[in-house]
């Protein structure tokens, strides 16, 4: 399979992950629901449209590098402190909660592996 493929692939389940995670927030009460989060609707429309529309260009790779990047703040917050075991582990849907957190990671960190050597790919085809 083509790593462009990939990369996409990667970059639309986490784009999904994201999309889940940030909805089990605002079910778990972690995040109100107040118009302040729909901020997130704008930025995964950039990434969407970086990993869709701007495939193969460096700026459709940087984007998915920066949302990728965002992606994996996401578990870095959550984990950091108390954690997230305990009382969210325990609670109904808490498997999905922490399973959510860990696909993200790992998705997204691939996603930014892949974007970074394409990028890396694309500025050594130009200087050759």
């Amino acid at each position: 399979m083509k790593q462009n493929v990939i990369l996409v692939i990667a970059s639309l389940l986490s784009i999904l992950l994201m999309t889940f995670h940030l909805t089990d927030d605002i079910v778990r009460g972690m995040e109100p629901g107040t118009l302040f989060d729909l901020i997130p609707v704008p930025i995964l429309a950039v990434w969407l449209f970086g990993t869709l529309v701007l495939t193969k260009r460096p700026s459709g790779y940087v984007i998915i590098l920066l949302g990728s990047l965002l992606g994996l703040v996401i578990p870095v917050v959550h984990m950091k402190g108390t954690g997230v075991g305990g009382t969210i582990a325990k609670s109904p849907g808490g498997f999905f909660f922490i399973w959510t957190l860990y696909a993200l990671s790992v998705t997204s960190f691939f996603s930014v592996l892949l974007a970074a050597r394409a990028l890396w790919e694309h500025r050594r085809r130009r200087a050759a």
